[in-house]
C-alpha cells in the first residue's frame, strides 16, 4: 500500500511563478547557475544554489552555502514571495514539451515506504551527493525540489485527473525558460482528494524514475528528526517528502547515449576485429546518423562514418533484467573488454550525451576530439520497473528523462 498525502504547500503568487520557477540543482553547475540569475532576484536557484549569492570559488558544503540557503527561502516567505494553501491538498502537474504531455499527481510519499520498499529504487547513490541534499534540506527545513515518482498507470486514476482538468481552471500556465509548458491544478476538494490517496493506497509500489540522491537525503533528514522527537506520532510532515508521481504510460524515456576519447591502444582496425567478434557490424549508408530503433542494435560513429553494430548472441542474458540492457551489453563486451572502460563511473576517458541533444552532439564531439561515439535505444519503463522490482541496479547513465521538473513552484516545509 503507498501512502500518497495532500499537503500544505508554499508556491508562488500568481504572478511570480514564472520568475520563481527554475530547473533542478543538478543540471548545471556554480558558474552556469550564476549566470542564470543575472536581474533575477525571484529565482529559485537562489535557494537550490545559494553559492550564486556567495564570493565565487566558495566551498558548495560548507555550512555558509547551506545557512544561505535556508536565509534566501525564510526571505521568499517572508516577503511574500510564497503564499502557503491553507489546508492540505493534491495538485496536478502537467509538462507540454515539443507537444507532448504528461501528468503527474504533487504529493507527499511516505519515508517508510521508502524504507519498507514499498517505493522501489534502481540506482545506487554517492555518500557525497546525498549529504549535500542531507544538509540542504535539514537547514532549509523543506523539501525544495520534487521526488519523480512513478506507478504502472491505474485508469481510475486517469480518469478523476482527467475530469478534473477538463472542469476545473488550473491556478498556473506558463512557459518556462526551456520551453516547456507548466499547468498546475489544486485538487482542493476532500472527497476527491480521498479518493486518489485510497487509489494509489491500492497500488503495490511506487518507483524512483529521477532522484535517488534527493529522496535518500529525505528519508535520512526524516529520520534525523524522529531522533530529536522520540514520542513522535509518524503524522508530522518530516515523516514524508514532496513527490511529482506520473503514470508510467505518460513518461518520456530518452537514449542515453556514449562518447569515449581513444581505442585503448588499438587501431581503428583492430578496434573493428574485436568488436566484430560480439556484434555484427555493417556501415551505414543512409542520410545522417543512425539512431536505433531495435533494442540491442546501436549507431556507431568512428572515423567519420556511422555503422550500425546488432549484439550476437550469446553476449546477453534474456533472463536477467540487468544484462539484458542495451547499455549493459554495450558496457560488458565492448566498453569494458576493449575500450578498458571498466567503471563507466569514474573512468575519465568515457563521456555521456542525453539524447535531448541529438546524434549531431556526438559527431560534434567525435570532431572535436574524441574518438568513437555510440548512439542507443532508450530504456524502457518496463525495464526500469523490473530491474526495481528484482531489487537490482540499472548501470550508471541508463535513463534520461525529459521535460525536467521545475524546482520553486512547491515546497514542502518538514
Amino acid at each position: 500500500m503507498a501512502v500518497v498525502r495532500p499537503f500544505k504547500a508554499y508556491r508562488p503568487q500568481l504572478d511570480l511563478v514564472e520568475k520563481v520557477s527554475a530547473l533542478p540543482y543538478d543540471v548545471m553547475n556554480s558558474e552556469e547557475a550564476r549566470e542564470m540569475v543575472i536581474g533575477k532576484p525571484y529565482s529559485f536557484l537562489h535557494v537550490d544554489k545559494p553559492e550564486v549569492d556567495l564570493e565565487p570559488g566558495i566551498d558548495v558544503h560548507s555550512e555558509q552555502v547551506y545557512l544561505k540557503a535556508s536565509e534566501n527561502l525564510k526571505k521568499m516567505i517572508n516577503y511574500k514571495v510564497y503564499m502557503q494553501e491553507e489546508k492540505p491538498c493534491l495538485y496536478i502537474y502537467r509538462q507540454i514539451m515539443n507537444g507532448r504531455p504528461q501528468t503527474g499527481i504533487v504529493a507527499c510519499a511516505s519515508i517508510d515506504d521508502y524504507i519498507n520498499d514499498i517505493i522501489k529504487k534502481h540506482e545506487l547513490t554517492r555518500a557525497d551527493k546525498e549529504l549535500d541534499r542531507f544538509n540542504h534540506v535539514d537547514y532549509t527545513n523543506a523539501n525544495t525540489g520534487p521526488i519523480f515518482l512513478t506507478y504502472r498507470h491505474k485508469d481510475e486514476i486517469d480518469a478523476l485527473v482527467k475530469n478534473w482538468t477538463e472542469t476545473k481552471t488550473p491556478v498556473y500556465d506558463f512557459k518556462s525558460e526551456d520551453g516547456v509548458s507548466q499547468i498546475i491544478w489544486v485538487i482542493d476538494e476532500e472527497e476527491v482528494i480521498n479518493k486518489l490517496s485510497a487509489l494509489f493506497a491500492g497500488t503495490d509500489y511506487l518507483y524512483i524514475a529521477d532522484g535517488h540522491h534527493r529522496s535518500a537525503s529525505a528519508v535520512k533528514v526524516g529520520l534525523k528528526r524522529r531522533q530529536e522527537n522520540p514520542s513522535y506520532t509518524g503524522d508530522e510532515e518530516f515523516n514524508f517528502f514532496l513527490s511529482v508521481i506520473f503514470p508510467d504510460n505518460d513518461l518520456y524515456v530518452m537514449d542515453y547515449n556514449r562518447v569515449v576519447a581513444d581505442l585503448n591502444g588499438n587501431s581503428s582496425e583492430e578496434f573493428m576485429n574485436k568488436a566484430s567478434e560480439k556484434f555484427d557490424i555493417t556501415l551505414y549508408e543512409g542520410e545522417g546518423q543512425f539512431k536505433p530503433e531495435v533494442q540491442r542494435t546501436y549507431g556507431m560513429f568512428l572515423e567519420g562514418k556511422w555503422y550500425k553494430l546488432a549484439a550476437k548472441e550469446g553476449t546477453f542474458n534474456m533472463k536477467d533484467p540487468v544484462d539484458r540492457l542495451d547499455v549493459s551489453i554495450l558496457q560488458n563486451n565492448l566498453l569494458e573488454p576493449i575500450l578498458g572502460i571498466d567503471d563507466p563511473r569514474t573512468n575519465s576517458r568515457i563521456d555521456f550525451v542525453g539524447g535531448i541533444r541529438g546524434l549531431s552532439e556526438l559527431e560534434r564531439r567525435v570532431k572535436g576530439g574524441m574518438k568513437v561515439a555510440f548512439s542507443m535505444c532508450a530504456t524502457t519503463m518496463d525495464d526500469l520497473m523490473d530491474i526495481a522490482n528484482a531489487g537490482k541496479t540499472m548501470p550508471p547513465k541508463s535513463t534520461w528523462f525529459e521535460p525536467k521538473l521545475q524546482s520553486g513552484i512547491f515546497v514542502h516545509e518538514l
